[in-house]
């Protein structure tokens, strides 16, 4: 087992150099290199940082003796409180943990990204598992799963080695796009968000890689003005689409496919503020069939994505996971349905 004077000849620094970098003490400072290479050193060796925390580790004899029954939860608060989307996520994690006796931890992305924070979380706080929905790196990622089995929702983790719940994003967008073109759509705009810290990077996202595809497939032009990335606020969907508007009255898309029923829910307001109507000048297809679509004006066409499904199978398995019942980094890819309302129903000759 990996002690701080292990560190410290890894490093070439003394053992209370490394503890205080470790236990995040401040009264004495330490350059940020050899922090790094402190921190580097911790992951490397697998250091554990008490006496406590090592017996769990290496107490394979008779692990339901220290069992937790605690899993820990990574996303932003507010995204389960303010986006129906998460929340419906969070339900089915919550109810089915709760079901099984399992409590859900909340844990901030502050935390894992502090050193000394993320030591405590991962081996003082009884953590058995960890759920992500927040991005966090993949370094982080790789020195968690040494400890305790980790699954992730969403689009951050689909491409990860790791245990996985989502469903499939291009896919979805090329369906909306063909029942579009079926209307008789061929001039046809995007609305969505990308990938990133600054959610700049819409060219990779899933949804609008599914959109290229489809307008490719069926020989229509992308044009570079329809296509907005509202870096995922609803603010700036109305925003951009009152401005498109303004901008091109003569010459707008006929159908719009955005990336959330959010998103779509903005930017069908700035339809309906100037004068237009929905789906006779612009029809209107969103993903995520949040509750609140099929009560827009007209009711939103939609991509129905098993939210509350997802939470409950992602909860089942980090319980697998801990539970020793499952050993591989399974991925589970759940079904959509695409849902027709009166938004994109009007065919065009």
């Amino acid at each position: 087992m990996t002690r701080l004077k292990d560190i410290a000849e890894h490093v070439g620094v003394s053992i209370s150099t490394v503890s205080r970098v470790i236990q995040n003490d401040r009264t004495r400072n330490v350059n940020q290199e050899t922090k790094t290479k402190i921190w580097d050193a911790v992951k490397e060796l697998r250091y554990i940082p008490n006496q406590h925390a090592r017996n769990l580790v290496t107490n394979n004899q008779d692990k339901r003796s220290v069992k937790t029954m605690k899993i820990g939860w990574v996303a932003n608060p507010k995204l389960a409180e303010y986006n129906p989307y998460y929340a419906r996520i969070y339900s089915g994690i919550s109810d089915t943990l709760y079901q099984n006796d399992y409590t859900l931890i909340s844990i901030s992305n502050d935390e894992l990204e502090n050193e000394a924070l993320l030591l405590k979380l991962i081996h003082e706080s009884g953590i058995e598992g960890l759920l992500l929905i927040d991005k966090i790196d993949d370094s982080l990622i790789e020195y968690i799963r040494q400890f305790i089995p980790v699954v992730g929702l969403d689009f951050c983790y689909t491409d990860k080695n790791m245990a996985v719940v989502d469903y499939d994003r291009e896919s979805a967008i090329k369906m909306v796009v063909e029942h579009l073109v079926q209307q008789g759509h061929q001039e046809i705009g995007f609305i969505g968000g990308g990938i990133g810290d600054a959610f700049e990077n819409l060219h990779v996202e899933r949804r609008f890689k599914g959109f290229q595809y489809a307008m490719e497939k069926y020989g229509l032009a992308i044009r570079p003005e329809w296509v907005m990335n509202t870096l995922w606020g609803m603010e700036n969907s109305y925003e951009k689409m009152n401005g498109l508007i303004k901008e091109q009255h003569f010459h707008l898309p006929t159908a719009m496919v955005c990336s959330s029923d959010l998103m779509a829910i903005a930017a069908m307001r700035a339809v309906i503020e100037n004068d237009l109507k929905i789906p006779e000048d612009i029809a209107f297809f969103g993903v995520d069939n949040i509750e609140m679509a099929k009560y827009t004006s007209p009711p939103l066409s939609t991509v129905d994505i098993p939210k509350y499904e997802m939470g409950r199978m992602a909860a089942k398995t980090i319980m697998d996971l801990i539970e020793e019942k499952i050993k591989l980094p399974i991925k589970i890819i759940l079904p959509f349905e695409i849902v027709i309302r009166e938004s994109s129903n009007i065919k065009r000759n």
